[in-house]
């Protein structure tokens, strides 16, 4: 099946000195980028794709998490039950059963939900800890042997832009509000993962 991803802007690559294309779409076929362009040549050619429109955005290849070990492994990613705010608190928090709420593989699951919801799709391990090792491996995420150059840490999910969206590469891509740089989507191995409400 292929599916059009359609944004205001198209930027493949990040890193480049060219401007975004305006009016961008990436194709996806399964879980590999098909082609990238103009939308309304890439719809006229493949008519009978699924469209996925997401309007005032910004296609770009998915972020990378530096700190996924920190994250996942040095960090307690609280259940809104607990009402203990959205942000990863230090290890153990007090109060808090490990056991509660799912333990540390429930935490690392909740973590890696909060790093799809802004656009990350790779994450630098390794990890260590046996339920944190199996959420990563079924989140479908790809983990890099060695983190990335990256600021300090600072307590937030912030990522780093990816590498480039090309033609056979793998559908891992994320879309940002060109307003305001929020996440509205992100496709990880050309399945949409995270649709901001």
């Amino acid at each position: 099946m292929l599916t059009l991803h359609r944004a205001a802007l198209l930027q493949a690559d990040p890193a480049a000195t060219a401007p975004p294309l305006a009016e961008g779409a990436v194709l996806v076929r399964g879980d590999r980028v098909a082609a990238l362009g103009p939308f309304a040549e890439l719809a006229a050619a493949h008519p009978t794709a699924r469209v996925r429109d997401w309007g005032a955005g910004r296609l770009v290849p998915g972020l990378v998490q530096p700190y996924g070990h920190l994250l996942l492994e040095g960090r307690y990613h609280p259940d809104p039950r607990e009402e203990l705010g959205e942000l990863p608190l230090a290890l153990p928090p007090a109060g808090v059963d490990e056991a509660h709420y799912g333990g540390r593989g429930g935490s690392a699951r909740r973590g890696l939900q909060r790093m799809l919801a802004h656009g990350t799709t790779a994450l630098a391990g390794p990890f260590e800890h046996p339920a944190v090792r199996t959420a990563v491996s079924r989140s479908g995420l790809l983990v890099l042997a060695a983190p990335p150059a990256a600021p300090p840490f600072d307590g937030t999910f912030a990522a780093l832009p990816g590498g480039a969206l090309a033609a056979e590469g793998r559908a891992d891509l994320a879309v940002l509000a060109v307003a305001d740089g929020r996440c509205l989507a992100t496709v990880l191995g050309g399945r949409l993962l995270h649709r901001a409400r």
